[in-house]
C-alpha cells in the first residue's frame, strides 16, 4: 500500500488517535489523505479486519486504554478522533435519551472542573446503562493529554467527532466547554458543530452524521467541509404502482419516473451530482466484476407495515443507509428483454459491494464475524476524508480518491500489527477486551 505525500496543513505532522475506530472508516480516509493513525477497537472481528487491511491497531477498551496505558501511546498524536457508541442516548422512547443528556451534561462540568477520575468512576457506576459512560471518553482523553508526562502535558491540537444526528445536543455541550470553560489547564479550542448528508460529499448513500471539529486556540476557527456534490431530493422520484408483479412468490415493484442526470437544485451551482449505485457498483473495478443495471434495491426497513412497500430504490439513486441489515435487502433485475419492471430477484450485495456503497475502496478485506454489522456501523471513509480534511485544512478529496482496489497487508504484516495490537501474532491475550 502506498500513501498520497500529505499537503500543507495547519499541522506540521498530523497524527490520528482514532477511538471506537470500527474497522477503519477513518483510518483509511487518513491513509488516502497520508495521515498516520492508530486505532483503539474493541471488537475482535473489526480489529481482524483492520489488521487484514495493514492499519495500526490496539485491540482495547477504549477507558481501559486512558486508564491504565496512556502513557504508552505515540507522544506525536496531535489529532483525537472518533464516534462513541450512542444506544443510550438515542432521543427515541419515553425521555431516556433527554435523561442521559441531563447526565452527560453534569459529568461534563464536573470534568472540565478537574474531578478526580477515580471519583468521577465510582459514580459513572450509578448510571442505568454503562455505555452512557462512553460518550464522555474523547472529553476526558482531552484532558488526559494534559496531564501527560509523555507528551510533555501538551494538549490535542486538532479534535473530530461523528454520530448519529440524535447526538449533536451533546457534541453542542462538547463545544460549550470547550469553548467557553475550557479543559483543567486552561486550554480552550474554537468549535463548529453540524448535522451533514454524506450523499453530498460523493458517498453512494443518504446518511446523516452530527459531527463536530475543534482546534486548539491559535490554530484558525474550523470550518464545516463545503459540499461537492448535490442533496438527493426524494421528493424527485415519484413512485407510483405499476400494477406488474413478477411472479406470487415476488413483491409488486413500482415504476420509477426518473429524473434524468443533472436535474434538481441548479445546474451552475459549480456542484456534482449526487453519486449513484449504478455509479459506485456497475463498472469493473479490481475483483469486483460489475454489477448488472438496471437493478432496483428493497431495502430491510419497513413501511407502514406492508413489507411489499418496503423502500425501493433503483441504481441511479443512492442506497438509502447502510446498516448491519445491509445483507438482507434484495436485489432485483430484469428479466430478459422484457420491460424492465419485469424483474426477479438478483443477488444480494456481496461485502465488498456493501463496503463501496459505504465508500470504501474496492477490495477492501472484511474479516472476521458480523462483517455486515462492520461495514454498517463504520464511518464512511469519502466522507471521513472530507472532516478530516476541512479540520485540518487540507485540499478537499476528489471524488475517486476511494475508487482504487485497497491491497492487503501481507501475512507478515498482518502478524506484525497483531502481535502489537493483540500481543501475540497469531491470537489474542489477556489484555484483550473479554468477549462479553
Amino acid at each position: 500500500m502506498t500513501s498520497t505525500p500529505p499537503h500543507q496543513s495547519i499541522l506540521d505532522k498530523p497524527f490520528v488517535l482514532d477511538l471506537f475506530a470500527g474497522p477503519g472508516g477513518l483510518d483509511v480516509a487518513g491513509h488516502r489523505l497520508g495521515v498516520p493513525s492508530l486505532g483503539i477497537e474493541w471488537d475482535k472481528s473489526a480489529c481482524l479486519t483492520r489488521y487484514a487491511a495493514g492499519l495500526d491497531t490496539l485491540h482495547a477498551d477504549v477507558s481501559a486504554v486512558r486508564r491504565e496505558s496512556f502513557e504508552s501511546l505515540p507522544p506525536e498524536i496531535n489529532v483525537l478522533a472518533g464516534g462513541p457508541p450512542c444506544q443510550t442516548y438515542s432521543v427515541a422512547g419515553k425521555g431516556a435519551g433527554r435523561e442521559a443528556l441531563d447526565k452527560v451534561k453534569e459529568f461534563i462540568a464536573r470534568l472540565m472542573a478537574g474531578d478526580p477520575d477515580e471519583k468521577i468512576d465510582e459514580d459513572l457506576k450509578n448510571l442505568s446503562d454503562p455505555r452512557t459512560a462512553l460518550v464522555l471518553e474523547p472529553l476526558r482523553y482531552a484532558i488526559q493529554a494534559t496531564r501527560s508526562p509523555n507528551r510533555g502535558h501538551r494538549p490535542y491540537d486538532v479534535i473530530v467527532l461523528e454520530q448519529v444526528p440524535a447526538v449533536r445536543a451533546l457534541w453542542e455541550s462538547y463545544a460549550e466547554v470547550l469553548q467557553k470553560v475550557g479543559l483543567p489547564d486552561g486550554t480552550k479550542y474554537q468549535v463548529v458543530v453540524g448535522v451533514l448528508a454524506t450523499e453530498i460529499y460523493g458517498v453512494p448513500q443518504t446518511r446523516s452524521r452530527a459531527v463536530l471539529i475543534a482546534r486548539r486556540e491559535g490554530l484558525g476557527k474550523p470550518s464545516l467541509p463545503a459540499p461537492t456534490h448535490r442533496t438527493y431530493e426524494a421528493k424527485g422520484w415519484n413512485r407510483r404502482n405499476s400494477g406488474t408483479a413478477v411472479s406470487t412468490a415476488q413483491p409488486t415493484l413500482y415504476d420509477m419516473e426518473i429524473p434524468e442526470p443533472g436535474q434538481g437544485p441548479t445546474e451552475d451551482d459549480g456542484l456534482e451530482h449526487w453519486t449513484s449505485m449504478g455509479d459506485a457498483l456497475a463498472e469493473p473495478v479490481g475483483t469486483h466484476p460489475g454489477r448488472r443495471t438496471p437493478f432496483w434495491v428493497r431495502s430491510n426497513y419497513g413501511s407502514s407495515g406492508d413489507p411489499k412497500r418496503r423502500g425501493v430504490r433503483t441504481d441511479r439513486q443512492p442506497a438509502t443507509t447502510v446498516t448491519g441489515r445491509i445483507s438482507r435487502f434484495v436485489v432485483f433485475e430484469p428479466v430478459g428483454d422484457h420491460h424492465p419492471h419485469v424483474v426477479c430477484e438478483g443477488p444480494r450485495f456481496s461485502m465488498n459491494e456493501a463496503g463501496m456503497l459505504q465508500s470504501f475502496p474496492p477490495d477492501y478485506p472484511w474479516s472476521g464475524t458480523a462483517q455486515a454489522q462492520q461495514v454498517g456501523n463504520a464511518v464512511p471513509p469519502l466522507f471521513g476524508a472530507h472532516l478530516l480534511s476541512a479540520a485540518l485544512g487540507l485540499p478537499a478529496p476528489t471524488p475517486d480518491a476511494l475508487r482504487k482496489p485497497w491491497v492487503p497487508a501481507t501475512e507478515e504484516q498482518r502478524a506484525k500489527l497483531r502481535s502489537h495490537g493483540c500481543g501475540t501474532a497469531d491470537d489474542c491475550t489477556a489484555r484483550c477486551p473479554r468477549p462479553e
